[in-house]
C-alpha cells in the first residue's frame, strides 16, 4: 500500500462538463513549470519527518511547499488566503491536486521544516547553476530593513520592565500565600492526595516573570552599549516581538525591524545565500555567507563586493585568508596624492600655506591620514614633522569581539602652531593616533580600489545587490514579516528568497522553451 494519500481529484478525469482541470491551465503557465521543477527535486529531507505508522495518510510536502511558494510569487502570503485560493483559484486547485488545504495546516507547515527548506533552497541554486544562471564570478552582499510584526508604539524600556516586575512580584507573593493556605486546608482533609503542581494562574505569572527578567537583562546590556556609543536615550524593545530591534526606517521614523541579508550572483541576479539578523550590524555576516556559499555550491566566489560599512579589518583579513577578491571602499590611513602631508621627508613640517589643505575628520580636526607612519622605527610623524612614538596598547570589548589598538602620542603639542586645528578640546595629553593590526589590509584595499578594472567590478555592486530587495518588496510585496521571533522570521525569509529564485528560474525556462518552439516552427516553414 502506498504511503501517501491519493489525490481526491484526478487532473485528467473528464467530468460531466468538459474541459478537465488540466485543460484549464495553459501549456506555458508558470504553475506548470513550478510543478515540473518541484517534482524534479529530492524531497527526502522533508518526507523523513513524517511518521507513516499512525494517523491519516498526509499530503505530500511537495504539494504544500508548492502552494506556499506559488502564493509568494502571486503576492499571497496569508495562510487563510492560501486556503481560499486552493478552493477557488484554478491554478491553485491544479497545483494542490484538488486538496483544499486548511490554513492551520499551511501555517504549521511553513514554520516546521526549517532545515529541509535550506536543502530545497540549495537544490534550486544548484539547478540554476547547472543551467548557467549562477557562476559565482561576481557576487554582491547587502542588507535591508523589513518591519517586524510588532507595533512601534508598544515597547519595553528597562524602567518599564522594572515597574511591571515589581508589581508582578507582589501579585506572585499574594498568590503563593493563598496557595499555601489552600494547601494547608486540603492537607488536613486529604494529606495523601495533596497536589504539588502550581495553580494555572500562578504558573502563568511565574513564566511571565521569568520572561520579563530576560527582557530586563537584555535592555540593561543594550543601555550599557548605547552609553559607550554616546547615546543618552534608553534602549527600547518591542513588546510583541522581543527579538526585533527598534531602528530608523529609510522612509522616516522608527519601528521594530529585522535586517535580512542576501548574497546575489551577478550573472542573472539569483540569491545564493540569505539570512536575517535582529540588529543593524550586517557587516558581521559577510564572512559567514562566503563560507556557506562555498559549502553549498562547491565553488569559491571569484569577486565579492559590499558597501563601505563592510570594510572592517576583520572582513578584509578574512577575505584575504579565503583568497576572495573583495571590493569595498576603504579610506587609506596614510597620506595620498594631493594631501600635502605626503612628502619625501616626514620629519620636515608641512608648509604653512598648505595647512588648510590637510584633510579633516568628523570633528573638524586634522585627520589621521595627515600623519605618516614609519614601519622602520614604529612611529608616526605629525604634519609638523614631530615624532609620535608608541605609548601603550589598549584593548576594547566590542559586540563582535575584542579590538586591540596600539596608541602613538606626540609630546610636543603644547606650543605647536597647529594645536588648535589638531587637538580635541578635551585632550589633556596631546594628540594620539591609534593603529590596529589591520592597517596593512586597509592600505592594500585602498590601493586596489584605485585600479580602474577593480573599481568597475565594484560599481556593479549596487545593481546586483539591490535588485533582489527591489523585486521582493515591490513585486512580491514583502515589506513586513508575518511571523514573530528570530528563528521563525529566518524561516519566513528563506521561503521568500526561495520563491524569488523560483520565479526567475520559471521565467528563464519559459523563455527558452518559447524560443525553442519558435525555432521549430521556423524550421518547418
Amino acid at each position: 500500500m502506498e504511503y501517501w494519500a491519493k489525490p481526491p481529484l484526478d487532473r485528467h478525469q473528464v467530468p460531466l462538463f468538459s474541459p478537465t482541470l488540466d485543460d484549464c491551465i495553459p501549456e506555458f503557465h508558470p504553475v506548470r513549470l513550478l510543478d515540473e521543477i518541484l517534482r524534479g527535486l529530492d524531497w527526502s529531507a522533508w518526507t523523513k519527518e513524517y511518521d507513516g505508522r499512525r494517523g491519516q495518510p498526509p499530503i505530500h510536502p511537495r504539494v504544500l511547499a508548492g502552494v506556499i511558494l506559488y502564493g509568494l510569487m502571486r503576492r499571497i502570503r496569508s495562510s487563510r488566503q492560501l486556503e481560499y485560493a486552493c478552493g477557488h483559484n484554478i491554478d491553485f486547485m491544479w497545483l494542490a491536486e484538488g486538496w483544499v488545504i486548511d490554513h492551520d495546516t499551511i501555517c504549521k507547515f511553513r514554520r516546521r521544516f526549517k532545515d529541509a527548506l535550506k536543502e530545497l533552497f540549495k537544490q534550486i541554486g544548484r539547478l540554476a547553476m547547472g543551467m548557467g544562471y549562477i557562476r559565482l564570478l561576481e557576487v554582491a552582499f547587502d542588507g535591508t530593513r523589513v518591519k517586524a510584526n510588532a507595533s512601534r508604539f508598544h515597547t519595553w524600556t528597562a524602567e518599564k520592565v522594572e515597574a511591571v516586575l515589581k508589581e508582578l512580584e507582589t501579585q506572585v507573593a499574594q498568590m503563593l500565600s493563598e496557595a499555601e493556605t489552600a494547601d494547608e486546608c486540603e492537607a488536613t482533609l486529604r494529606a495523601e492526595e495533596q497536589s504539588q503542581a502550581l495553580p494555572p494562574e500562578l504558573a502563568d505569572a511565574k513564566k511571565r516573570q521569568e520572561k520579563l527578567q530576560e527582557v530586563l537583562e537584555k535592555l540593561r546590556e543594550a543601555d550599557v552599549a548605547r552609553k559607550k556609543d554616546g547615546i543618552k536615550t534608553p534602549a527600547q524593545m518591542p513588546m510583541a516581538d522581543t527579538d526585533s530591534t527598534v531602528m530608523p526606517n529609510k522612509e522616516g521614523g522608527y519601528a521594530p525591524n529585522y535586517t535580512p541579508v542576501v548574497a546575489t550572483d551577478g550573472a542573472a541576479d539569483y540569491i545564493v545565500d540569505c539570512d536575517v539578523i535582529p540588529g543593524p550590524n550586517e557587516q558581521n555576516e559577510i564572512l559567514l555567507a562566503a563560507d556557506r556559499i562555498e559549502e553549498n555550491f562547491g565553488q569559491k566566489i571569484g569577486n565579492l563586493s559590499a558597501d563601505k560599512a563592510f570594510g572592517t579589518g576583520t572582513n578584509l583579513e578574512g577575505m584575504e585568508t579565503r583568497n576572495i577578491n573583495f571590493h569595498t571602499p576603504v579610506e587609506s590611513p596614510s597620506p595620498q596624492e594631493g594631501n600635502p602631508a605626503k612628502r619625501e621627508d616626514p620629519r620636515q613640517p608641512v608648509p604653512e600655506a598648505d595647512w588648510p589643505k590637510l584633510p579633516r575628520n568628523d570633528k573638524k580636526k586634522i585627520a589621521k591620514s595627515s600623519f605618516v607612519y614609519d614601519p622602520a622605527t614604529d612611529m608616526y610623524f605629525c604634519p609638523m614633522g614631530k615624532e609620535m612614538p608608541y605609548r601603550e596598547t589598549k584593548k576594547e570589548k566590542l559586540r563582535e569581539g575584542e579590538r586591540v589598538r596600539r596608541v602613538y602620542a606626540c609630546h610636543e603639542c603644547a606650543n605647536c602652531p597647529l594645536a588648535g586645528q589638531c587637538l580635541d578640546p578635551t585632550s589633556k595629553r596631546g594628540r594620539t593616533i591609534n593603529r590596529d593590526a589591520y592597517e596593512p589590509q586597509r592600505e592594500r584595499m585602498h590601493a586596489k580600489m584605485q585600479i580602474e578594472a577593480e573599481r568597475k567590478i565594484y560599481n556593479n555592486r549596487m545593481h546586483i545587490g539591490e535588485t533582489p530587495f527591489a523585486i521582493i518588496k515591490s513585486i512580491l510585496g514583502v515589506r513586513r514579516f508575518l511571523l514573530r521571533g528570530l528563528e521563525k522570521v529566518r524561516t519566513e525569509w528563506r521561503w521568500v528568497c526561495t520563491a524569488y529564485n523560483l520565479k526567475k528560474l520559471i521565467a528563464a525556462i519559459a523563455a527558452l522553451r518559447a524560443q525553442g518552439k519558435k525555432m521549430a516552427v521556423s524550421a518547418k516553414g
